[in-house]
């Protein structure tokens, strides 16, 4: 745990400690409402909402709060509230303590809690495309971040590998013995992607065949041998190719992760015959559903919940409880996070109503449904190919390293063959994964490869050069040895006594809000508030940068404390593109 305290932290507590003495006893709990100022440092906002209660002016208040700020310096303004600037001593203080700690002074208020994270889910036999890139990287940043924070997170991919399609497609390939699609590497799903489409438009042509790939599914549910073996095949290789995908994309799941739904096959039956006996459960048209309070559909009918259908197979509802069984009882989940997108939001509430009375997801383990938007193309529809069909991940990821690497090279640089070549791939994903993560989550948002990969603006490839410059200016400082006698940690010595440029206070303001960034994303679930952080540090470094000359200035002193921010904000950008799953190249 950091002791490293945020201005921003010693600020509420000031004025804090401040309202509590010039307001009457009742009310000395008032909250001060500290928020950053473009007119000042901060601006407290607490005394507006308690004036009515206390009987007097804010004005009035503010300045009786203010004349007991020791060590800031306040103003009332406007209708009360007030504008408080802290010292320069205390501004290179937070840098040289953020410096000297490992985390960047960051705290972990989340030590001890176990978190389930459900994210990406593709279907074993079927390509991964554009619709699994948002669960991906949203589910990845949250793991990133909740785990960087202390939680003991554990990752499940959710993936499709039992069902009525693999009757039919293991069908498929029994009567088509000379079809290829073993051992074709990158080739092997688009082989079994087609594959799957031939056998689905068999079953659909042809009532014996369908009838065949129903009792092929009889078999595999069944466990018999062939059957079994050659849908082990057929998971195994997919498995392969998703952390082929996974490795690319730079996201932490791994083969340790997959925990597809066969794996709660055997449970089924009891969710099932337990919902029936305790009466959550009630049979309806031959299926067996469940229902939950307020939920209606348009003509004011009540919406079932389907656990197991007609035909006896079970439902995706039936899947979602056995796992959230396991997820509370195996893996002792405080917190079980889903992230799906949006058009799933109503099934995860009924089924999230469901558990909660069958007293599988007790009061004090919390279930979140993490929606997401729908990623759309130029034309503002949802992204195809231009002849209609779904848009393969692994060619999303290709013509972003193809935009970049033309970006790139139109630039002088000295990189050998390799290093460009891992430059364009770090920058090829960084632009796709921030295009997606710097987007209200909730928000469609348009697919944009020009867009993606420009080095202005707000951009992962504009944070990734931001860093790089700052790397430069170090390493520049190395060279020269210019960066002045370093602390026994290896650290830039700040002095304190100095008095800051404004651009140097700005981003040294900015850099002491990172750890409260964190907490913030990992309460909201929204990614987006990191970029737009690092994109703040980003731009409030290149300002300060315009404005004080760090390997150039006339005193030692001026230059340690400008390389000293140099360096918290190289590794303040490298630690939060780190968080969103992005790599921070020394060179760009």
């Amino acid at each position: 745990m950091s002791d490293v305290v945020a201005i921003k932290d010693q600020v509420e507590a000031a004025v804090q400690a401040a309202l509590s003495k010039v307001l009457p006893a009742e009310l000395a709990g008032t909250g001060p409402v500290v928020r950053r100022s473009d007119r000042a440092d901060f601006q407290a906002n607490g005394t507006l909402a308690v004036a009515k209660k206390a009987a007097r002016s804010p004005r009035d208040i503010g300045a009786d709060v203010a004349g007991r700020l020791a060590g800031l310096t306040a103003e009332v303004s406007g209708p009360g509230f007030l504008n408080i600037t802290v010292p320069d001593d205390l501004v290179w203080s937070a840098v040289a303590a953020r410096l000297a700690d490992a985390r960047l002074g960051l705290t972990t208020p989340r030590t001890g809690e176990r978190v389930v994270v459900d994210y990406s889910a593709p279907n074993v036999a079927k390509e991964m495309h554009v619709g699994h890139l948002r669960s991906s990287v949203i589910g990845d940043a949250l793991v990133r971040v909740l785990t960087h924070l202390g939680a003991d997170v554990t990752r499940q991919n959710h993936i499709g590998d039992w069902g009525t399609q693999f009757g039919m497609l293991i069908q498929y390939l029994d009567e088509h013995p000379r079809v290829s699609w073993k051992g074709r590497g990158a080739e092997t799903m688009s082989a079994l992607d087609g594959l799957y489409k031939a056998a689905r438009a068999e079953f659909e042509a042809d009532p014996a065949f369908a009838n065949r790939s129903r009792a092929r599914v009889v078999a595999l549910q069944a466990g018999d041998a062939a059957t079994l073996g050659v849908w082990r095949d057929l998971v195994a290789e997919s498995e392969k190719a998703f952390e082929v995908i996974y490795d690319r994309l730079g996201v932490l799941l791994d083969g340790g992760d997959f925990d597809g739904e066969s794996r709660y096959n055997d449970a089924l039956p009891d969710v099932v015959d337990e919902l029936l006996r305790t009466g959550i459960a009630t049979e309806s048209d031959g299926a067996v559903v469940t229902f939950t309070d307020g939920v209606t559909g348009p003509e004011g009918e009540p919406v079932p919940l389907i656990v197991r259908k007609k035909d006896g197979g079970f439902g995706y509802a039936a899947t979602d409880l056995a796992t959230i069984r396991l997820r509370v009882d195996h893996y002792k989940a405080d917190r079980i996070l889903y992230v799906v997108d949006a058009r799933q939001a109503l099934h995860f509430r009924m089924v999230f109503d469901t558990a909660r009375r069958a007293g599988w997801l007790p009061e004090a383990v919390q279930t979140q449904h993490v929606p997401f938007g729908t990623v759309l193309g130029t034309d503002g529809r949802p992204f195809k190919t231009r002849s209609g069909k779904t848009v393969r991940l692994a060619d999303l990821l290709d013509d972003a390293e193809a935009a970049i690497r033309t970006v790139l090279e139109a630039k002088e640089h000295d990189f050998a063959d390799a290093e460009l070549d891992a430059v364009v791939h770090a920058a090829g994903i960084a632009a796709i994964k921030y295009a997606d993560l710097s987007n209200t989550r909730t928000k469609d948002y348009v697919f944009d490869v020009d867009q993606m990969v420009a080095t202005t603006g707000n951009t992962g490839v504009y944070l990734q050069y931001a860093h790089a410059r700052v790397r430069s200016i170090l390493r520049k400082a190395d060279a020269a040895a210019v960066q002045g006698p370093m602390t026994a940690a290896g650290v830039i010595p700040v002095d304190v006594t100095l008095p800051a440029h404004p651009t140097e206070k700005a981003l040294a303001l900015i850099l002491d809000a990172f750890d409260a960034t964190l907490r913030d994303v990992a309460l909201a679930l929204e990614p987006h508030r990191l970029c737009g952080y690092l994109y703040d540090v980003a731009t409030a470094f290149t300002r300060f940068y315009d404005a004080c000359p760090v390997l150039k200035a006339d005193d030692d002193a001026v230059r340690a404390n400008r390389l000293a921010l140099c360096d918290l904000t190289g590794q303040t950008l490298a630690t939060g593109l780190d968080l969103l799953g992005i790599q921070a190249p020394e060179r760009m």
